[in-house]
């Protein structure tokens, strides 16, 4: 019997361990922290072996597969020993993959991945699409294979540290939207192993796959440049006009897919702001490729709700509007978000520190943040980076206080705008604990 062992007992680690069950592997679970309760019992009720708060090494490297947690980077020593012993460590979506029979629609990119991935399971199911959604966001592809479930497509987020344990696993349609600076600490600082880790969702391609990708991103064209590429290539652009993929005008989104064309007014999106410029147009040619009624990509590229902890509007009070931006957990979230606001900012930015370079946000802080407001255990980076640039910084270790005091400063038409630029690990569980409590502050004023 083959034995896997999954390292790390979140979602994709518990879905993969029931796969693998179901699978006939003989399986071990071990995290290092400790096991949610609802996750014990979901092991225990299929009879799955497992530790917590240790890794028993000598059991661990018995393995024929190791299957580890995003969260665990390669660089830990239990890993380096496992691939000196030539066992092969894999991410849950390819240990899954193995056992998919459905098509997939893979999205990755330093931001907007959620909101496009989101965006198109809403096209293609207000299409009548048999669709699942799976990778970074809801329930894990593995589970949901262990389940039964083998929907005709499977759309699926992928983040670099997914990708990175990904090697046979090939998407059918891949989208890459952006490469901006993001988990450098995770890739000794060199932003080239970062660009190389996005680019794997190309891997495995062939001549009846698809490649949608932005076209105005520098880092993606220069890469582009270093690989042979098997797949029809559908890029979308702001800065020019295509005879295939997506384009925008002025005014509207021209989608061109085969010589079938549609266009759509920007106005009309549900999504606003330049980056969703980009989302949308990537979501509207996955919709083309799939033969999809125009009628109904317009419609839902105009009834999309957008994604929760995503410039999500809270409420107005007093005429002070307050914006959760929580997932923004990078320099360049946090530019988009502030590139969309046309009023006066009182900023909430901080956390963990994942080798951020501010000065791109600079001109942005300069022109719109009155004030900002620094929440973290350690800010001095913040404080170091802005200091001569927004009049008013105040410091912070708690969500209720730096609401109060944005309250304090804001006035009627000005901006309260959680995007903290950073991971939320120091003083929140996650981003979405992060947003939940800035939503529950704002409510309680």
């Amino acid at each position: 019997m083959k034995k896997l062992v999954v390292l790390g007992a979140g979602e994709s680690g518990v879905g993969a361990a029931l796969l693998g069950k179901q699978e006939g592997y003989s399986v071990f679970v071990s995290d290092k922290g400790q096991i949610s309760e609802n996750y014990k019992s979901e092991l225990n009720a299929a009879e799955i072996e497992w530790e917590e708060k240790q890794h028993t090494e000598d059991r661990i490297l018995l393995a024929d597969v190791i299957m580890k947690s995003p969260g665990i980077p390669d660089s830990a020593p239990l890993v380096a020993n496992a691939v000196l012993k030539g066992v092969p460590v894999v991410s849950e979506i390819e240990f899954a993959g193995k056992f998919m029979q459905s098509k997939s629609i893979c999205i990755t990119g330093s931001n907007g991945k959620t909101t496009t991935t989101m965006l198109i399971y809403h096209l293609l199911k207000n299409a009548g699409v048999d669709v699942e959604l799976a990778g970074n966001v809801g329930t894990s592809l593995a589970r949901q294979i262990a389940e039964g479930k083998s929907p005709e497509w499977y759309v699926i987020e992928l983040s670099s540290f997914q990708l990175d344990g990904m090697y046979d696993f090939k998407a059918d349609i891949a989208i890459l939207l952006n490469i901006t600076p993001d988990h450098l600490d995770r890739y000794d600082y060199k932003m080239q192993n970062y660009i190389e880790s996005k680019f794997r969702i190309i891997q495995n391609q062939t001549e009846d796959d698809v490649f949608i990708y932005c076209q105005d991103d520098e880092e993606i064209l220069k890469e582009l440049g270093r690989h042979l590429l098997k797949s029809n290539l559908l890029p979308f652009t702001q800065k020019d006009i295509l005879k295939s993929g997506a384009y925008a005008t002025t005014d509207e989104v021209i989608i061109n897919y085969n010589d079938n064309i549609m266009s759509i007014l920007s106005q009309e999106l549900s999504l606003q702001g330049k980056h969703n410029l980009y989302n949308s147009m990537a979501a509207g040619i996955v919709a083309s490729v799939l033969k999809i009624k125009k009628k109904i990509i317009r419609e839902s590229l105009t009834s999309f709700k957008g994604v929760e902890h995503r410039l999500e509007k809270v409420i107005s009070v007093k005429g002070i509007e307050f914006i959760n931006d929580s997932k923004a957990t990078n320099v360049n979230s946090s530019w988009y978000a502030l590139e969309c606001m046309d009023k006066k900012v009182i900023w909430i930015a901080g956390g963990v520190d994942k080798g951020n370079d501010y000065t791109e946000l600079m001109p942005l802080a300069k022109k719109k943040v009155k004030a900002l407001i620094c929440l973290g255990v350690d800010n001095s980076k913040l404080l170091n980076s802005f200091g001569g640039v927004v009049p008013v910084i105040k410091e912070t270790t708690s969500m209720k206080e730096a609401v109060q005091l944005a309250y304090q400063l804001g006035k009627k038409h000005d901006a309260v705008l959680l995007s903290p630029a950073c991971a939320s690990f120091d003083l929140f569980n996650s981003y979405v604990d992060r947003g939940d409590q800035f939503k529950e502050s704002v409510r309680n004023l």
